[in-house]
């Protein structure tokens, strides 16, 4: 199937943000369903990532509206988020080479790019790495340099990130943390923080009238930042009290703002505007769909998360008969972690986030209550395996699938395998030097991974 050539009113006279600043608000929802239909196009005859990019599109385009990138930074978490910023980057001719050899990068990396701060090939670094660029625009006196993360598709379960917010609580900066929440990661997100999400809700009305009301106080020298947090501790109290609802962002002096909906971009440009001179940390919080304006995506996202060649028409997937072909390795191992789970009731199965991805879901099906689905956590995966282990005798099964992960789990898969005593498995689909993005070939893996006693590993 050849891609067919369309033409666009306003995307086509778009290489880079500065011709986006150009246009009117009132174009951007077309310039937005422009993208969305470009993106969907390209990815149909070259495969790669799409529900996500497609939940992010009107972020992408009121990020670059309304902050002067490059020379503000925006940290993107995860990386498959990112194909309309590339398209909008200067790469959009160039993307039909995407996780081609030589071709233009699967992920944000800063070898490619002025536009892509910071390498972000899997979850949960941006908050991090933004806040170490906000401290360093300060300190070499670029004060009035804006630095944004954009955290979602379920990265903002790992514990990385939350080491990050403890840290943004406590150093002065202006960082804006954008959160995309849509409910997701590669498959339905798990764990405390989306519920949390699912139910956190702040008035629309009220956050504008507080944020009139502190830029009254500051234009009258009467909110010093001393001041500041002493007024939004008292304000945090109060309106826990009335709500009898504790915001967790608010409750680290982030002030929060949302949630909105991520898929109204005058709404959006409208608030970034106004968080974009604001001093101190802040959160955004905004809704979104993956697989936002492709149906077959919004209905089923973590299949269309990255579904091969299809059909942009009629949605069908064009799958390839593999009737000559060995079958994967990750369904081999899901079908065979189901018939010894069968047989030893001591078999359990943990995965960070990946049950479709390493066909653990075989096994989830039939057996709820004897797996485990932990978010992108993956060094929590493999102590929280440990602990089972130590006191449950139980025969392990963790899953990693990408390097990226793995070498977040090494630390705490020494030390917690001498703990356990007993006997844990780890199973991964590596990827190889093939794999088009640094951050995830498997260039240490025998050094890194060296197996600790008590523990094996397998790899495909």
């Amino acid at each position: 199937m050849m891609e067919e050539k369309e033409q666009f009113e306003l995307l086509d006279h778009i290489k880079l943000p500065t011709d986006l600043r150009k246009l009117s608000i009132e174009q951007l929802p077309e310039l937005c369903d422009e993208l969305r239909r470009d993106i969907i196009n390209k990815v149909s005859v070259n495969p790669g990532h799409l529900a996500s990019s497609l939940g992010a599109i009107e972020i992408t385009v009121a990020l670059h509206y309304v902050f002067d990138t490059p020379d503000d930074r925006i940290v993107w978490d995860v990386g498959h988020q990112a194909y309309g910023h590339k398209m909008l980057t200067g790469r959009r001719e160039a993307f039909c080479t995407n996780r081609k050899l030589h071709g233009v990068r699967p992920f944000p990396t800063p070898v490619e790019s002025e536009y892509d701060t910071f390498t972000c090939g899997h979850a949960s670094n941006s908050i991090s790495a933004a806040l170490g660029m906000a401290v360093a625009a300060k300190k070499t006196g670029q004060a009035a340099r804006h630095v944004v993360a954009v955290i979602g598709d379920g990265a903002m379960s790992g514990g990385l990130a939350f080491e990050g917010l403890n840290n943004v609580s406590s150093t002065p900066n202006d960082l804006l943390i954008v959160l995309n929440d849509n409910d997701m990661s590669i498959d339905r997100a798990v764990g405390g923080m989306e519920k949390y999400l699912l139910y956190l809700d702040t008035n629309e009305t009220y956050n504008r009238m507080r944020f009139k009301a502190s830029q009254w106080l500051h234009s009258k020298g009467y909110l010093s930042e001393s001041r500041k947090k002493g007024i939004l501790r008292l304000n945090n109290a109060i309106k826990s009290a009335l709500s009898h609802q504790q915001n967790i962002f608010e409750g680290m002096n982030i002030r929060y703002f949302g949630p909105f909906d991520g898929h109204n971009i005058k709404e959006i440009v409208r608030v970034f505007r106004q968080l974009k001179e604001m001093k101190g940390p802040k959160l955004l919080h905004l809704h979104t769909t993956k697989g936002k304006g492709f149906e077959p995506a919004e209905k089923e996202a973590t299949i269309w998360h990255a579904p091969g060649k299809f059909d942009p028409a009629t949605g069908e997937r064009l799958t390839q008969t593999n009737d000559h072909e060995p079958p994967r390795f990750q369904d081999v191992f899901g079908h065979t972690l189901l018939e010894l789970a069968r047989s030893n009731p001591k078999i359990v199965g943990v995965t960070p986030a990946m049950p479709t991805g390493c066909s653990m879901n075989i096994m989830m099906k039939e057996m709820p209550d004897r797996t485990f689905d932990v978010g992108i956590a993956e060094g929590h995966a493999v102590t929280f395996s440990g602990g089972m282990a130590k006191d449950a005798g139980a025969f392990l099964q963790h899953i990693q699938l990408v390097l990226t992960a793995r070498l977040r789990q090494c630390d705490s898969r020494r030390g917690v395998t001498q703990s356990a005593g007993g006997p844990l498995l780890g199973s991964g689909r590596a990827r190889g030097r093939r794999w088009p993005d640094a951050s995830r070939r498997v260039r240490y893996r025998r050094a890194a991974l060296h197996p600790p006693p008590h523990d094996r590993q397998s790899d495909g």
